[in-house]
């Protein structure tokens, strides 16, 4: 029983509620997730099982799609709905003027983690020092923006509320986005709804509710996960050694390759030997010697 799930969270639920029911299924503790969703959020959360996850960090590293809803002209300290209110104003903003903010934060640029988040400083987490109202430096990251899509746009008691699509790397806080184009526009924003559509190649069309998992609901198999990478089917000597951990030489002229089996099962992830390049050295086994 080795693979992943694309479940469908519920709101209301922690990422590590949904980890902890599929783990009792499958009775495993050989399991996690591969990118955290706020309990307020819905969608897609790519749950990895025994074996697979060896690749855990390999997914969690892909892009990820959202559909958002913010609300412009409100401040709370978690920067969504579910937080203490800090402040309220009236706005009524055009789609033009939401447009041109968002087109502003297309591509790379540096965001500040909000201080309601799992990021440790000094050992701590951050939303610890925000309990115990401990000031902290928020630290920032560099985050990328593929696209932001308006989808709608309207005016709820007197507050500019917009509804957006948005592509963007691993590390980007939705909730720090929304106020990010708020702040263009001269004021603040709160997230009201969030829900994950994609990660990767796995797209909510083929998620399933954690309630319709059954004991012989099948996974997704490691290798139908890796398909990014080169795949170079080998023999039983070339097998052997990579079984054995050994260094290859790099006649694939690539940076990343995927050994597989006869039967076409994954054997191992290979990467470029940062001591020699002409070489490349194992990163994550998947078959085990016997």
């Amino acid at each position: 029983m080795d693979g992943i799930l694309i479940i469908d969270k519920e709101s209301g639920m922690t990422s590590r509620d949904v980890v902890n029911m599929v783990g009792k299924n499958y009775k495993t503790k050989k399991i996690g997730h591969t990118g955290t969703l706020d309990p307020l959020a819905t969608g897609v959360l790519v749950v990895c099982v025994n074996r697979a996850t060896k690749i855990a960090e390999l997914l969690t590293s892909l892009d990820k799609e959202y559909v958002a809803e913010f609300i412009l002209g409100r401040l709370t300290d978690t920067l969504d709905i579910e937080g203490n209110l800090l402040k309220s104003e009236e706005t009524n903003f055009t789609k033009d003027e939401v447009l041109h903010a968002c087109k502003k934060l297309i591509g790379n640029y540096i965001q500040t983690v909000p201080i309601y988040s799992a990021v440790k400083v000094n050992g701590k987490k951050l939303y610890e020092y925000a309990r115990e109202n401990i000031n902290v430096e928020l630290p920032k990251h560099n985050v990328t923006i593929s696209s932001i899509e308006l989808l709608d746009i309207n005016r709820i008691d007197n507050q500019t509320v917009i509804k957006i699509k948005t592509k963007v790397s691993k590390g980007t806080y939705i909730r720090s986005l929304g106020n990010d184009i708020a702040s263009i526009l001269g004021t603040n924003a709160i997230m009201s709804s969030l829900r994950r559509i994609k990660q990767g190649e796995f797209d909510i069309k083929n998620a399933i509710k954690l309630s319709d998992i059954k004991n012989n609901t099948p996974l997704i198999p490691i290798k139908d996960c890796l398909n990014k990478y080169t795949k170079i089917k080998v023999n039983e000597k070339i097998e052997n050694d990579i079984l054995n951990g050994k260094l290859l030489n790099n006649t694939y002229n690539k940076s990343e390759i995927l050994f597989i089996d006869k039967d076409e099962n994954p054997i191992a992830l290979y990467k470029i030997y940062d001591k020699d390049n002409s070489k490349i050295k194992p990163w994550k086994m998947f078959k085990i010697k016997n």
